[in-house]
Parts: C-alpha cells; sequence; structure tokens
C-alpha cells in the first residue's frame, strides 16, 4: 500500500483529460441500511426489485462485496474518496460537516476532467445540507432528512417539497439524466430509505402484510463465545440507545417496512432506466447500485449495524455497463466500498490519485483480473450512544475472520466461515486454530501500519 500524502495534493492529480474516446456517463446509486441478501436478484423470498434486478441480470452481480467500515457517515466518505477511515478521519456519525467540505471525492475530480456532475440526495456527514465543492447540482438535506414533505437545499437554495421523499430524489435524478448536454455526466444519487423511521410511501403501505419474515439460525445464537456482547456495562450507558446487548433486533412489522421503503427506490431505478433509454444514453451508461452498509435483522440478538458480523459489513452490488460486462455474471472477488472511486475514474480515463487506497474493480468486471485480494481490514470506533458495540478491528479472508477488541481484554473472535457461516462458534481458544489466530494477528497489524503510512 503506497504512503499517503496531503489529501490537498488530490485534486490536482485529476486535471489531464480522459481518453479522446468516448467516455462513459457514471451513474452511483447508494441505499441506505441496505442488506446484501434483501433484493429479488439475491433471492430474498418475498421482496420484488425488478429494476434493479435487471441491471444486475444486465451486468454484473458482486457475491462478496463489503463495506471497511459498517456505519453510515464513515462508509459514505470512503466511498467518496476511496480511503480508509483511518485516512480520510471521518470515523463515527458525529458532525464531520467542516471535514466533509474538504474531502476530495471522485465527482470532483470528473469534474475538474470535464464532466458534468450532481449530487442527489442524503450527504449525512453533519447537518449542513450546502453544496460541496466539484458538483454542478446539488440537492440534498439536513441531517437524516424526512421522507414526507422534506426540506431541500437545491443549489444553495433552501425549499419546501410536498411528497415522498424517495419519489423527489428520483425526480431529481431522472430531471438531470435527461438534460441535453454535450458533456459526459457523473450522478451521485443517495437515499434516504431504507434508514428507520422505515416510513414506506403510501401506496406501498400495505404491502408484504400477509408475507412471514423468516429469521436466520444465528437469531438464536446464546452468545456463548462472544464476551464483548455478554459483558456487563454501567448503568448509564446500559440504558443507552445500543447499550442493551442482545434486544432480538428488529420486530418482523420493521423488517417489512424496510422492505416496503425498498420498492420505491426501485421505481425510480426504473425511471432513470427509461430516461436513458430514451435519451439513447443507456449503452453508454456505467449504473452501480449498492448500500452504504449492511442491517441486522436479529442475528446475534442484534438491529441496526455497527458489529463485525457478515450481516453489518456486507452489502448488495451490482453494476451494469455493455461495452464492459458481457452478460449476467456473477463476481466472487471482494470488492470494497473504497473500490468504487478509483473504479469510477478508471472507466472515465481518469488518472486515480496514489492516496486512494481502494483498487478499480474494472480488471474483475472485465473477468480479466489475474490476481486479486484475498483479504481485507474491516474497523468501527466505538459510539457513546451505543456502548453496547465496543471499538473493534478486523481481518477477513475467504474463509477466516479475526475480531480484535483494542480497548477489551480475552474478548476476541475467530470464525472458520467456510464451515460456520453464522459465526455461532469462535475458535478462539481451540488448540487447531492457534497457527490461524497467530497468523491473522499479524496480517492485521500489517493492514493497520499499512494504512498509517
Amino acid at each position: 500500500m503506497r504512503r499517503r500524502e496531503a489529501l490537498g495534493a488530490l485534486a490536482g492529480a485529476a486535471a489531464p483529460a480522459a481518453a479522446k474516446t468516448q467516455r462513459p456517463n457514471l451513474v452511483f446509486i447508494l441505499v441506505d441500511d441496505l442488506r446484501f441478501d434483501a433484493l429479488g436478484y439475491a433471492g430474498h423470498p418475498f421482496v420484488k426489485t425488478p429494476n434493479i434486478d435487471r441491471i444486475a441480470r444486465e451486468g454484473a452481480r458482486f457475491r462478496n462485496a463489503f463495506v471497511t467500515t459498517p456505519l453510515c457517515s464513515p462508509s459514505r466518505a470512503s466511498f467518496l474518496t476511496g480511503q480508509y477511515v483511518r485516512t480520510h478521519r471521518v470515523i463515527n456519525n458525529q458532525d464531520n460537516a467542516a471535514l466533509s467540505h474538504r474531502l476530495v471525492a471522485f465527482p470532483r475530480l470528473l469534474h475538474d476532467a470535464g464532466y458534468e456532475t450532481a449530487y442527489v440526495g442524503k450527504w449525512h456527514m453533519g447537518t449542513d445540507d450546502s453544496p460541496r465543492p466539484g458538483f454542478d447540482r446539488w440537492v440534498s438535506f439536513r441531517g437524516q432528512g424526512q421522507y414526507e414533505n422534506p426540506a431541500l437545499n437545491v443549489d444553495g437554495r433552501q425549499l419546501q417539497r410536498q411528497g415522498y421523499m424517495t419519489d423527489l430524489l428520483a425526480d431529481y435524478a431522472v430531471e438531470f439524466l435527461r438534460k441535453e448536454r454535450s458533456k459526459p455526466f457523473c450522478l451521485y444519487l443517495a437515499h434516504k430509505a431504507v434508514h428507520g423511521p422505515f416510513t414506506p410511501a403510501p401506496r406501498h403501505a400495505s404491502l408484504y402484510a400477509d408475507q412471514p419474515v423468516r429469521r436466520a439460525a444465528n437469531a438464536s445464537d446464546n452468545l456463548d463465545g462472544k464476551p464483548m456482547l455478554r459483558r456487563p456495562l454501567e448503568e448509564a450507558a446500559s440504558k443507552k440507545k445500543g447499550g442493551g446487548g442482545g434486544s432480538g433486533g428488529p420486530s418482523d412489522e420493521i423488517v417489512r417496512n424496510q422492505m416496503r421503503c425498498l420498492i420505491a427506490i426501485d421505481e425510480g431505478v426504473g425511471r432513470m432506466l427509461e430516461g436513458l433509454q430514451q435519451t439513447k444514453a443507456l449503452e453508454n451508461t456505467v449504473i452501480i447500485v449498492t448500500s452504504d452498509n449492511g442491517y441486522f435483522w436479529g442475528e446475534h440478538g442484534l438491529g441496526d449495524k455497527r458489529a463485525a458480523y457478515e450481516e453489518s459489513i456486507r452489502i448488495p452490488m451490482a453494476a451494469r455497463y455493455p461495452r464492459l460486462i458481457k452478460g449476467s455474471r456473477l463476481i466472487d472477488e471482494m470488492a470494497l466500498n473504497i473500490d468504487i472511486a478509483p473504479t469510477m475514474l478508471e472507466l472515465a480515463g481518469v488518472p486515480v490519485p496514489r492516496q486512494m487506497q481502494g483498487r478499480s474493480l474494472v480488471p474483475v468486471l472485465e473477468g480479466k483480473a489475474r490476481s486479486w485480494r484475498n483479504s481485507f481490514l474491516c474497523e468501527y470506533f466505538m459510539e457513546q450512544q451505543y456502548a453496547r458495540i465496543a471499538s473493534w478491528e478486523a481481518v477477513r479472508t475467504r474463509r477466516w475472520k479475526y475480531i480484535r477488541y483494542p480497548e477489551l481484554r480475552d474478548m476476541d473472535e475467530i470464525y472458520d466461515l467456510q464451515s460456520d457461516p453464522g459465526e455461532l462458534r469462535n475458535r478462539i481458544q481451540d488448540a487447531g486454530a492457534q497457527g490461524i489466530r497467530e497468523s491473522l494477528r499479524k496480517e492485521l497489524d500489517t493492514y493497520r501500519k499499512e494504512i498509517l503510512t
């Protein structure tokens, strides 16, 4: 991994124009809190997402996509910058507004290289909704925003809009896609949904009412081998949000409402595809749909995200670009949120700055990746209002996961994901796993040293 230099050098690195051949348009769609298995194409038992499914069917579906920090603000900063949280320093969901104005996001580099750029949706790095550098079009809102009749910041003007947030964001996205222009474009659409309070559009309020919500086997985890989740907390901490531990996770109705919220997103994707088709831009447009983190549906007694287990760190990811991706492809290589920025830049013919720590997925999408990562670093920094989940750092390989809690003694965890995909048996004390434990510890230390230098 290359040495990190000053962030200010990033902007200058993108100035050279892209190749003279026709550059692709770029559309990135980010859903909030969407699980890796909560889509039609991923095999969900009752959710229907035909438009997102089309992207996967006509392009590529990543079966091993992850975030490097399973939390909204840090993950969003990593998508935009191609950097780990230790580098971009958005480490939590606190007020990162001032810092976020200084982030050098990949759309800004594309803008400097001749792209017309738009940001539509949830920024969620502080409550400041004012336009960030590098965007020709800006539509956002303060903090989490609201589902119904939201206040929006449109190019620096405060507007009160009537309607459902997801539909309004899709309206702005389609308007941008349909605009006549002489430049290639980049649209970054970040939805509020399917984040809490899980308010579906009125037209979807009764969907799935008769559908049972199936819980995974690890929702019955007795937490043996997970002392971090069972440790006693001070009374004040235990009363804070997230302090109670194995609460059982969200109710069946909350799960249904998440999926109801998803349908408006899918409908918006359909309208975007139609707009691109009608303007004859579809075949020259890269479309990627993913999520900022996963979400627990009661696995290990958890709800929300933040913990190091698979349901939290895994994300769905599908990409469509007929000029590069031939046919319906299933991709097993590990893809990370920090890979999106260098991927978009390479597709646009824009130099990838040395400070980006992700890897371009272009060789993977082409089916020409001769070598690829076999492991990655993932981490989380504890927030006081979510005291149950301690700070952790983890290394995940294709088979193993090692979770270390730097501030806690004798609470580390190791899982053999091949034989134990539900992460029910902590192997940290097993005599037969001591060799892999030491190997994973060394690998984790190496990752930390490389990122911090």
